[in-house]
């Protein structure tokens, strides 16, 4: 198993880096997920509120991710 992680983009970044982790963490193109974002936030307004959860919820990348391992 792969120890891959959720980051919030700091190369591939238009506002936030969401979606390029995202793509990075899927394997996928950005723009595909860009353009994702964009239908919900035209369509039904709920791409907005997920990608604001997501930038504050989503680390950014090379920042702390969660609890740092201690071993005594």
């Amino acid at each position: 198993m792969s120890n891959v992680r959720l980051y919030r983009s700091a190369s591939d970044r238009m506002i936030g880096g969401v979606c390029g982790g995202l793509g990075a963490y899927l394997n996928i193109d950005p723009v595909f997920i860009r353009l994702l974002f964009l239908l919900l936030l035209f369509g039904s307004d709920f791409g907005f509120f997920l990608y604001i959860v997501l930038w504050t919820v989503i680390p950014e990348e090379g920042k702390a991710y969660g609890f740092k391992e201690e071993s005594l």
